[in-house]
């Protein structure tokens, strides 16, 4: 039997997240969220026009989980921070998949393409702050922390379209050398100084 229609957005966002891992993006639907919220089709219509808002809603949550997790870690920050970027970094990535799939529905939906813009942006400031808070100032001069932001965001997501195009890339040595490539730009500067 259907649970009634007051079942939440975020409560609904939770099964369409089991139901993609379930599923996969090429056999998810709307329909199937709905059987296995235990609701409705129309329920999940009142929260979610379209399949791609839900998938929006979709990366927004993980991301924004992601952020406040990192948000109360004051040891370790880089670990902390690579380890979910990591976690999702696979051949099979769900998440990464959903991504770049937004991303190209994005050339052809203005909508679609300003929320996924707001989102990096968000993403770009968020980890500005974190490295702003490692480093008293920019390991290079002229670099400032806002585009150190942009540029780790970047490479991030680079490596997870690499890691979804080769079967073999090499996740667990590339983050390892990411990690030791960000510590060393910490250390930069003392060295610069001598």
């Amino acid at each position: 039997m259907a649970k009634p229609n007051g079942m939440s957005k975020n409560e609904i966002i939770q099964c369409a997240k089991e139901c993609l891992v379930e599923k996969g993006i090429e056999n998810f639907t709307l329909r199937a969220v709905a059987e296995k919220a235990g609701v409705t089709q129309g329920t999940i219509y009142y929260h979610f026009r379209t399949k791609e808002q839900l998938f929006i809603d979709l990366v927004q949550d993980i991301c924004d989980n992601s952020w406040q997790e990192l948000s109360q870690t004051r040891e370790n920050v880089i670990e902390q921070a690579l380890d979910p970027a990591k976690s999702r970094c696979s051949y099979d990535s769900f998440f990464h998949k959903l991504f770049l799939s937004l991303v190209a529905s994005s050339f052809n939906n203005e909508e679609i393409r300003r929320k996924l813009g707001e989102m990096m942006r968000n993403e770009n400031k968020a980890l500005s702050e974190i490295l702003s808070s490692l480093w008293v100032e920019s390991p290079i001069k002229g670099v400032s922390f806002e585009t150190w932001g942009i540029l780790f965001n970047a490479m991030v997501d680079g490596l997870a379209l690499q890691a979804l195009l080769q079967k073999d890339f090499p996740i667990e040595k590339t983050y390892e050398e990411f990690e030791h490539f960000i510590k060393e730009l910490s250390t930069f500067k003392g060295k610069e100084d001598n």
